[in-house]
């Protein structure tokens, strides 16, 4: 209960009130101490550059590093609880995403981890599974890259794709389907595109900071 004063009367329905509110405000602070967004698990913590932006509802778990001006978005997953996942500077890991890894077993023998370059745009609800993604690419809305796939520096890759394990797509290229394809070449504007999409997360990022 909330004491008060002699010298301060209220009425009963303004102390309930209080006592009311001061319960959510406890409650409150109880669930975000539960539901921390940045775990550590086992020996590992992430690490995170003070200038990264991440959602409240976004989760990065264990073996994680991010470098400068990245961003991790509401209701992504980032979980390096059994490899590791590095993160660049200036990339952005938008709404809904999901990196993995692939923990070390004789069907995967020493696992896999995550690598995701520099200036790199990942699309909403795209899922990164044990791959490597070089700078300047851009993984459209909905796609899938599995293990071991190697997205090379300055590669498109068109929504709704699939990217098969070990798979090589050369950079410079848009690729698309399901299983992914080369399609042509990136115009010029495309390729500036790129360079523009990640610069403008960035500036994104810091007006959600202000």
């Amino acid at each position: 209960m909330v004491s008060l004063p002699d010298s301060v009367r209220l009425s009963r329905d303004v102390i309930v009130k209080i006592n009311r509110i001061s319960g959510i405000v406890l409650l409150s602070l109880t669930i975000a101490e539960i539901m921390k967004n940045i775990r550590s698990f086992e020996d590992y913590a992430p690490e995170i550059d003070e200038t990264v932006f991440i959602d409240e509802s976004a989760v990065v778990t264990g073996n994680v590093v991010i470098g400068k001006d990245s961003s991790v978005w509401p209701c992504c997953s980032v979980r390096g609880d059994i490899h590791s996942i590095r993160i660049g500077e200036r990339s952005n890991i938008q709404d809904g995403s999901i990196l993995h890894v692939t923990h070390d077993s004789e069907y995967a023998p020493g696992g896999g981890k995550l690598s995701v370059g520099n200036d790199v745009t990942v699309g909403h609800n795209v899922i990164l599974h044990a791959c490597t993604v070089e700078d300047f690419c851009l993984i459209g809305m909905g796609s899938v890259v599995l293990d071991g796939a190697v997205i090379q520096r300055g590669a498109m890759i068109g929504a709704g794709s699939l990217v098969p394990p070990n798979k090589v797509l050369e950079g410079g290229y848009m690729w698309l389907g399901s299983p992914v394809k080369k399609v042509r070449e990136l115009t010029g504007k495309e390729k500036s595109f790129l360079e523009y999409s990640a610069s403008h997360y960035v500036a994104l990022k810091n007006r959600h900071f202000a």
